[in-house]
C-alpha cells in the first residue's frame, strides 16, 4: 500500500482528519482492548512487563499460574527472581522479565502501597517500564485515553499523514 502524502496540510484539517479517523475505529472495533489477560491494574502491568519481544498468547498461557502464586505486588515483592522464572520459562528474556517483574513489585510496595500508580512517570520510574508498556497500563487499567506507540502505529501513522518520524 504506498504512503499516502498530505502536502501542507494545516493543523486545523489534520485535526479534523484524526477526529474522523477515530470515529471511524470507534464504529469497527467499539469494545477494543488489549488482548492480555488480567483482573487488576497489577496484573495488568506484570503481564504488560512479560509481553515485551513475546506473544500475547504466551503471557496469557503463563501468566495464571504465576498470578494465582503471587496474586498482587505484596506477594510478589516477597519472591526472589529464581522463584519467578519457572512460572515464566515459557516467555522469552525470562530471566530479565522476572527480575524486572520482583524489582517493580517492590518499588509499588515501597513506594506506593502496593498500589499501581496511574500517571506516567511513576510507571516509567519501575524497572522494565518503558513509555509503550506504561501507556497499555494507562489505557486498559486505568481508562487513560492515550495510545501505545509501537511500530505497526508509527507505520500507519506516517501513512495517514499524522506523522513524519521514522523512529
Amino acid at each position: 500500500m504506498p504512503t499516502m502524502t498530505f502536502r501542507r496540510e494545516g493543523k486545523a484539517r489534520k485535526r479534523e482528519r484524526a477526529g474522523q479517523v477515530l470515529a471511524e475505529l470507534k464504529l469497527l472495533y467499539p469494545d477494543a482492548r488489549s488482548e492480555l489477560d488480567f483482573d487488576s491494574p497489577f496484573q495488568c502491568l506484570i503481564a504488560t512487563l512479560l509481553s515485551a519481544q513475546a506473544t500475547d498468547v504466551s503471557v496469557n498461557l503463563a501468566t495464571p499460574r504465576l498470578f494465582e502464586a503471587y496474586p498482587n505486588a505484596h506477594a510478589l515483592a516477597s519472591a526472589t527472581p529464581e522463584e519467578v522464572e519457572p512460572f515464566i520459562k515459557t516467555i522469552g528474556l525470562y530471566r530479565t522479565k522476572a527480575r524486572n517483574a520482583v524489582a517493580t513489585a517492590r518499588l509499588l510496595v515501597e513506594r506506593h502501597g502496593g498500589e499501581v500508580p496511574g500517571s506516567m512517570s511513576e510507571l516509567v520510574s519501575l524497572p522494565g517500564v518503558g513509555r509503550k508498556t506504561a501507556n497499555v497500563v494507562l489505557a486498559n487499567a486505568f481508562d487513560t485515553p492515550t495510545i501505545a506507540v509501537d511500530t505497526h502505529v508509527g507505520r500507519v501513522a506516517r501513512r495517514l499523514g499524522f506523522s513524519k518520524a521514522t523512529e
